[in-house]
């Protein structure tokens, strides 16, 4: 259960916050922002603020701001039967969709024609007067209830988004993924002040292990090695290695006190053994803490930018030396791994929920039709041709990057199954 609660938890603050970006800069644009939900499929709550929608559906698996004109628009048709509600200029404030729902004082139409973006009218048949048609204006905050009972409002042209400048449709799709590297930073720094600190890769002392070799030797906290047998050493990782390839030999450390005096000592790494089989040396001390406030805001950016550029790595890996689904995980990979991740504690979870916002920015500003990035490339081509692509085109190339992306899922799931389950 605890894994559970926390696989929702984390996906649900990814998908929230990055869903956050989007909405942020759609509203700061004027464009109408219908919905936002967290999670896909059958709606199982909602709550209307304002102009938008929001909405929790039962597939956790994501989330989405409906953003008007970015969508498919209200399934209104032709010879549907619908109810409008009027207001007292006899201009429609709902129009109702939703069978299982009854307006008071509605009154029943049968949809001819409708404009709800450009004229904002709606006309069709009444019930008692089939042979005779009638047209209502339709109010520009109108409300539509949707089919599934969904209630959102109709986008008059100007408030959708194809009608705000280039430059804010272009901060609106860059706003999700930024929105998960600001998540990461902000994570990581909490990370360091919950654990105190960050760890130095400073070749200093940090706590000595009672009745280790590193005591015996008279090495203290605090303690700054310059050399091991003559060899400088630049890093705790190097100084790391230099005593492990030394299990049982003397080694001599040149040591500068904290209060700047120097001294030589003589450590024996004392000899343990990996699971297969490789013996290495240690001396029993621990690495150095930094625990300015400095460095541990600066450990958000910099622990960011890591990962930034491990997984630069790995995409530049698949392009020089070939693509393997293995390569990428789904829900059901996250899903196996916050099992692992739940048992390290809570700065576990939070080095997880960091790691994998990071994954999402990036993989979400890949230049992929029906991606933040591929929408942004898009966004490109229309400043360099001084027009967008028509929606014919656009449609297409949306069409294809989401048929790509479901196909991709499906192998990737199908994968995570048979690697996390079946072997």
């Amino acid at each position: 259960m605890t894994t559970i609660l926390t696989f929702i938890a984390v996906f649900g603050t990814l998908v929230v916050i990055h869903e956050l970006g989007h909405y942020y800069f759609a509203k700061k644009a004027g464009i109408l922002v219908r919905e936002f939900s967290v999670g896909f499929g059958p709606k199982i709550f909602a709550h209307r603020k304002g102009e938008t929608t929001y909405t929790i559906r039962l597939l956790p698996l994501g989330g989405y701001v409906r953003m008007a004109g970015y969508e498919e628009e209200t399934d209104i048709r032709p010879g549907m039967p619908v109810t409008v509600k009027l207001d007292d200029a006899g201009h429609v404030s709902v129009i109702n969709l939703y069978s299982k729902k009854q307006l008071a004082d509605a009154v029943p139409l049968e949809v001819t024609s409708f404009d709800l973006e450009r004229e904002l009218f709606i006309e069709g048949r009444q019930r008692s007067e089939i042979d005779q048609t009638v047209r209502y204006p339709v109010n520009r905050d109108a409300l539509v209830i949707e089919q599934d009972g969904t209630t959102v409002q109709i986008a008059p042209i100007d408030r959708q988004f194809q009608s705000a400048p280039l430059i804010q449709r272009m901060l609106t799709n860059f706003a999700g993924p930024l929105n998960n590297l600001l998540l990461a930073i902000v994570t990581f720094i909490l990370i360091a002040f919950l654990q105190g600190g960050i760890i130095s890769n400073e070749p200093r002392a940090g706590k000595v292990e009672p009745g280790s070799p590193a005591e015996a030797a008279g090495l203290e906290e605090g303690d700054l090695i310059r050399t091991i047998d003559g060899e400088k050493m630049d890093s705790w990782v190097e100084m790391v290695l230099t005593i492990q390839e030394h299990p049982e030999e003397e080694l001599t450390l040149e040591v500068q006190k904290p209060e700047g005096a120097t001294e030589t000592l003589t450590v024996v790494p004392e000899a343990d053994t990996t699971e297969d089989g490789q013996t290495y040396g240690l001396i029993g001390v621990n690495a150095s803490m930094e625990t300015s406030i400095i460095a541990k805001i600066s450990y958000g950016f910099t622990q960011t930018w890591n990962i930034i550029t491990q997984i630069g790595s790995v995409l530049l890996s698949m392009v020089t030396g070939g693509f393997s689904v293995d390569m990428f995980g789904g829900p059901v990979a996250i899903y196996a791994t916050t099992e692992a991740v739940v048992q390290t504690g809570a700065a576990g979870i939070l080095n997880w929920l960091a790691v994998l916002s990071i994954n999402l920015g990036i993989l979400n500003l890949l230049p992929v039709p029906a991606l933040d990035g591929g929408k942004l490339l898009l966004n490109v081509i229309e400043g360099i041709r001084g027009k967008p692509l028509s929606e014919e085109k656009e449609g297409i190339i949306m069409l294809i990057g989401v048929g790509l992306l479901f196909l991709l899922m499906v192998v990737v799931t199908w994968n995570d199954i048979q690697r996390f389950f079946l072997r």
